[in-house]
């Protein structure tokens, strides 16, 4: 069988009678954006590397669990979302410098977490203004309510609609709804210092 060509419900199908093909089919499909979904949220790269490899763990322990009326996607991203908000409760969330994080072990590390925010037209000072505006969102990104930095990033980076959003979080449309806006009202307080 292709598995490559397969739809995600067939290979949820084929997961749940113990198929490891579809195992690792799902898991090259959803590795990118499990880890950008959890690493925007914990912004440690070996954090989010642990916490994504735990949400697929606890996925795929449950995949009989998945109900196929919904996007496996929706399912996955649920759980995913689930996993570093329990780590964000379980403790304080440290700020990350744009320049790297701080765990960083070495240079190569810190340049992989550097957070790059560049044009090739840009002269050096717009580049250093866009350099400290980047570092600026993340920081108020980072101080949101995590239910917010998560609806946020959901519908804003991983462009996902409002309903797949209230999919993924278990919330009523309505209430995504409040909270995206909540969110960016709180951003542009956050950042409205800047434009003036």
């Amino acid at each position: 069988m292709d598995y490559a060509s397969a739809d995600d419900k067939t290979l949820v199908e084929l997961a749940c009678e113990g198929r490891e093909a579809a195992y690792r089919e799902l898991l090259e499909r959803f590795q990118r954006p499990v880890f950008s979904l959890i690493f925007r949220m914990v912004r440690d790269r070996e954090l989010a590397e642990d916490l994504a490899q735990e949400a697929f763990v606890k996925a795929f322990n449950a995949v009989d669990s998945f109900d196929p009326r919904y996007k496996f996607s929706s399912w996955l991203f649920k759980i995913a979302n689930n996993v570093a908000i329990d780590h964000l409760r379980k403790r304080e969330l440290e700020t990350v410098s744009i320049d790297g994080s701080p765990h960083s072990q070495g240079e190569e590390e810190t340049e992989h977490s550097r957070i790059t925010l560049e044009s090739r037209e840009e002269n050096p000072e717009e580049y250093t203004q866009a350099r400290e505006l980047g570092g600026r969102i993340e920081d108020a990104i980072g101080r949101l309510r995590p239910e917010y930095r998560t609806a946020v990033l959901l519908r804003h980076v991983e462009g996902y609609s409002y309903e797949d959003i209230a999919q993924v979080m278990e919330l009523p449309l309505g209430t995504v709804k409040t909270y995206i806006h909540r969110a960016r009202k709180q951003l542009k307080d956050h950042l409205e210092p800047i434009a003036s």
